[in-house]
């Protein structure tokens, strides 16, 4: 189970953040970080990363498919192998239908991992909750890699997601992301009731990591 608040890296496809420059930030923020965190490597670096840190690694996509003829596909097992503890699911750099993020939430209970499905606005936030996910993402896409995070840009929308959510149902935890870089942006999104945020390039691309994540963490 992940513990919350936390604070999740997409390491997306960031120069910064693949192979050993991505093995590098991971035992940074090990070393670093006194809060809760998870990252979400390429799929070939994940099993590196698990094994040579303690962080809670997740894919950053699951494909719905089964063990077979599926060239291209992220498999569920294959994940489940490197050592994954859970997945985003519908980013808005990768977004699924309906029925394919409902089988991928279905297939990861099956496997025991933790669920995130993102979702760009209220509405799909609630429709995601239906889902039965352990956590949303709230994140629209205009802010994502900006400079203006979406806790500040958008409270009332992001009070709005977390508020739909709850009423679907009240156990699916509520994280945000787009823009955030600092501890303000994260203590905003703790008050708009959030159990977290998403982030990537505010801490992938920085040439201060250290710095960053104790700046992040300093309202936790």
């Amino acid at each position: 189970m992940i513990e919350t608040p936390v604070i999740m890296v997409n390491y997306k496809t960031y120069s910064q953040s693949i192979g050993e420059s991505g093995l590098e930030l991971t035992k940074k923020i090990e070393n670093a970080a006194e809060a809760s965190w998870l990252v979400c490597p390429q799929p070939v670096d994940i099993r590196t990363i698990k094994e040579k840190t303690n962080i809670p690694v997740f894919s950053q996509h699951i494909d719905a498919v089964k063990p077979g003829s599926n060239t291209g596909h992220l498999l569920i097992d294959a994940m489940v192998d490197a050592g994954v503890e859970g997945t985003l699911i519908n980013h808005s750099e990768n977004r699924l239908k309906l029925s394919e993020i409902d089988e991928i939430v279905t297939m990861c209970k099956e496997k025991g991992l933790t669920t995130v499905i993102c979702a760009n606005n209220p509405a799909t936030s609630a429709a995601a909750a239906a889902l039965k996910p352990d956590f949303v993402a709230y994140e629209p896409p205009e802010l994502i890699g900006g400079d203006i995070s979406v806790s500040t840009a958008k409270p009332e929308v992001v009070r709005e997601a977390v508020e739909r959510v709850k009423a679907v149902d009240p156990d699916v935890k509520v994280l945000c992301g787009a823009g955030v870089k600092n501890g303000k942006d994260v203590k905003k999104a703790l008050e708009l009731g959030t159990e977290g945020v998403l982030l990537a390039s505010g801490l992938v691309k920085s040439d201060d990591v250290e710095g960053v994540i104790r700046d992040l963490e300093s309202s936790l």
